[in-house]
């Protein structure tokens, strides 16, 4: 099982899989009272530019992943050999595996979003999608693009979809000299934070200290991590590897393919979006992975892995 990151969240999500299951909205009320605000009636009702604020996106997205596992879990007690998160789906993976409390995890993640929000002024940070070029063309053309500023490779997301962030200047830099290396585009991407670069160092500082507070377990099923693409079970190795995701790429192709070599036959995802389900495909043809966020893709994944 795997769960998606910011960017696969929308006004409405979930609201098929909530009509069917109770499970759903009492999840949302549980991370509302934690909050002090309705999440659900935001995800629901808008407005998006609200739900897209990355300190209400990262709680939303966490709320409905951890929803979806609920409403499976209420049909199967089948449990997936592993699981991993895109980005902030690592903290939803770790919340659905028992390593972190449903609480915890809300509390941190909007904390989380307010560093990352925090480490850089609007407007001096950036990302970009580069599409067409290999991974190590990208980091060559961010090399030369970077001069005395910050620009790198940060999501490893398919071969041939790399996104670069960094400060804003560089990355426009990185996106020219990425189209005269022949990439097919260089897009930015409508975000304000460039995460996963040294530029959110300060950030992970920060978010060290409130981990260091929560009470982390071992997972009672294994968690693939962003950073380091292990699986780690003692709470400080966790605490470690959800500090270094903040400023260290998000290896997605590597953590795909760990899985095929582990013996993984198919894959889902869990929650908003189709985002990982469209990479799966680009990464490994021959490894199946369906969305799951309505009840009739639910029934389907419980047909798929029987």
């Amino acid at each position: 099982m795997v769960f998606p990151g910011q960017g696969s969240q929308s006004v409405g999500m979930l609201s098929e899989l909530a009509a069917v299951f109770p499970i759903v909205k009492d999840t949302f009320s549980e991370a509302s009272e934690w909050l002090g605000y309705d999440l659900w009636l935001r995800c629901s009702e808008g407005p998006a530019a609200l739900l897209n604020q990355t300190t209400c996106t990262q709680p939303a997205l966490l709320t409905a992943g951890v929803a979806t596992w609920r409403c499976w879990s209420q049909r199967t007690d089948q449990l997936p050999a592993t699981m991993a998160g895109h980005s902030l789906g690592e903290y939803t993976a770790l919340v659905c595996a028992g390593a972190i409390g449903f609480s915890d995890a809300v509390k941190l993640v909007e904390k989380r979003g307010m560093y990352m929000q925090n480490a850089v002024p609007e407007g001096e940070g950036a990302m970009a999608v580069i599409l067409g070029l290999e991974d190590g063309q990208v980091k060559t053309v961010c090399a030369e693009a970077a001069e005395d500023e910050i620009v790198g490779a940060v999501n490893f997301n398919s071969p041939g979809q790399v996104v670069i962030a960094g400060n804003t200047a560089a990355v426009t830099r990185a996106m020219q000299l990425a189209k005269a290396a022949g990439a097919k585009r260089a897009l930015p991407l409508p975000v304000s934070v460039p995460s996963h670069c040294s530029l959110m160092l300060p950030a992970a500082e920060a978010f060290a200290a409130d981990l260091a507070k929560v009470s982390i377990s071992a997972p009672a099923i294994p968690v693939l991590h962003n950073a380091d693409v292990e699986f780690h079970n003692e709470p400080d190795a966790i605490r470690e590897a959800l500090t270094g995701q903040l400023y260290k790429p998000v290896r997605w192709v590597e953590i795909i393919r760990a899985m095929r070599v582990a013996g993984i036959t198919s894959v889902l995802e869990m929650g908003p979006g189709k985002v990982l389900a469209g990479l799966n495909k680009r990464i490994d043809k021959t490894l199946p992975c369906l969305a799951v966020q309505t009840p009739e893709e639910l029934e389907d994944a419980l047909a798929l892995v029987g």
